[in-house]
């Protein structure tokens, strides 16, 4: 009886045992849980400064866990650090916004930092930093960080300098590449938010590149490992964007970083944040790049990676750049007293403000005509619809206070997409109003659709305005429902 007794509670632990081991998340999935922990607050938009960093960086500083030093300048004298963790005999060094306009994965560097300093995750954090030492270089481009523009303020683009090493930025690079000899190297960016993963409507949410160090595209072990620690990351962004994933074409191009660092030893993997419907502001997406890089960062640590096969590099679908933010298929087009089927697609261009500390947006036809093979974050089949033009608003106002006192459903559900003003608002880039303000002398111009025209007009069915199209913003008038956007003021 005793014996039997024992045999039963031993197999009802060993039936616990496995059950927890069932149940229990692994780590990707815990740190997409408890991301909030680790957040840093003081970073909530893309267009941050190297101001805003220079308090964490100090923080990080007094914290015995971390090294940081000064390692360069750039042209205009702003001052670069590099933050290092670990005491681990594997070197792992990650760089970000040699753009000054790629930002995501900076505010996901001082995400991992805080994650790094935080109490939990003990046994995962003592194995990572017992075998790896990490390097962070968290804005290689704060001048153009600080205008929000893609190249540093000698008017290059520091990732093809990588031969020349013509700007300071570059040669910082260079010079802590170098001095460290990583064994692993991050190169992270943001790409345009109009890719999307091959012959899919899915944006591309994340992309990654194991960049060639020559032209015949061979694979060595160091690119092999940066290919199979992509893998390991790709089926990370799977769980949370499922189909949401590029891949970069592969042709070595001998003045970029990202394909001389790969040709200097260190197994490169580039990191490109693209876009997210909703995600204005890439936030979700900085989610991910804390979520995979630190999933990375153990799986380097543990050599997890060894056994993935190269094959799978390959699967992962080819970024294209066949996306709109908004598409209208199948529109009625009368020109010159005949009538066309066409398809629209438009593109919202972000407009700094003064100060570059936020944007406006003007939208433009990207594409028309048979855009069977493209696809839109907001698609619209427009069967049945014709364009018709935008009326102004007879009367001319005294200003902004008068505007905003009209109906706007009113005037929209009557075809007004324009009012005029004897004075237009000079505190503002664009209109607070989901119509245009323009000047007292405006004249409507006549319809017609022209790539790189601003879309405004309206969509008529049996005799009745169902939709507006302000400035590229779709605007439902049976429900007064826009998508987010903003009208113009013409100067």
């Amino acid at each position: 009886m005793i014996k039997h007794f024992n045999v039963l509670i031993c197999s009802l632990l060993f039936i616990n045992i496995v059950a927890c081991q069932q149940v229990a998340p692994d780590l990707t999935d815990t740190l997409f849980e408890t991301y909030d922990r680790y957040r840093e607050t003081s970073l909530q938009k893309r267009r941050i400064k190297h101001s805003d960093l220079q308090p964490l960086i100090r923080q990080s500083g007094e914290n015995p866990m971390f090294d940081v030093h000064q390692v360069g300048r750039s042209i205009e004298g702003r001052a670069l650090y590099l933050i290092s963790l670990g005491t681990g005999d594997t070197d792992v060094f990650l760089w970000s916004q040699m753009h000054g306009d790629e930002p995501t994965a900076t505010q996901a560097i001082f995400d991992i930092l805080n994650f790094f300093k935080g109490q939990d995750f003990g046994k995962e954090k003592k194995e990572i930093l017992s075998r790896l030492r990490i390097h962070f270089l968290p804005m290689l481009n704060p001048d153009g960080a600080e205008v929000y523009q893609r190249r540093n303020t000698l008017g290059i683009d520091i990732n093809r300098d990588a031969l020349r090493l013509q700007s300071p930025e570059g040669q910082t690079l260079k010079r802590v590449r170098d001095s460290l000899e990583a064994d692993f190297g991050f190169n992270l960016h943001d790409q345009s938010t109009y890719y999307n993963a091959e012959r899919t409507s899915k944006p591309a949410t994340i992309s990654y590149l194991a960049p060639a160090y020559n032209y015949e595209k061979d694979i060595n072990q160091g690119r092999g490992n940066a290919m199979r620690i992509i893998v390991y990351m790709n089926k990370i962004i799977q769980k949370y964007a499922p189909g949401q994933v590029g891949r970069y074409n592969d042709d070595f191009e001998p003045r970029a970083f990202g394909d001389n660092i790969q040709k200097w030893g260190t197994s490169t993997i580039l990191i490109e944040s693209g876009g997210f419907p909703g995600d204005k502001e890439k936030q979700f997406i900085r989610k991910l790049n804390y979520v995979s890089i630190l999933s990375a960062l153990n799986a380097i640590a543990k050599e997890d990676y060894d056994d993935i096969p190269l094959s799978d590099y390959e699967r992962i679908p080819e970024n294209d750049r066949k996306l709109f933010d908004l598409k209208l298929e199948n529109l009625r087009y009368p020109l010159l007293g005949n009538e066309y089927i066409l398809d629209l697609g438009i593109h919202r261009q972000e407009i700094d403000r003064k100060g570059h500390q936020d944007f406006w947006y003007k939208s433009s036809v990207a594409d028309q005509g048979d855009l069977s093979t493209y696809y839109g974050y907001q698609t619209l089949n427009a069967e049945g619809y014709k364009v018709v033009g935008a009326k102004v608003y007879p009367k001319t106002l005294s200003g902004l206070a008068e505007a905003e006192k009209l109906d706007m459903k009113a005037l929209l559900r009557d075809g007004v997409a324009y009012l005029r003003l004897n004075r237009l608002p000079e505190d503002r880039d664009s209109s607070p109003l989901p119509v245009h303000l323009v000047p007292q002398d405006f004249k409507v111009p006549p319809l017609r659709l022209n790539v790189g025209g601003n879309p405004t007009f309206f969509l008529e069915k049996d005799g009745g305005l169902a939709y507006a199209v302000i400035n590229g913003f779709l605007i439902d008038l049976t429900k007064g429902h826009s998508d987010g956007g903003n009208a113009l003021i013409f100067r």
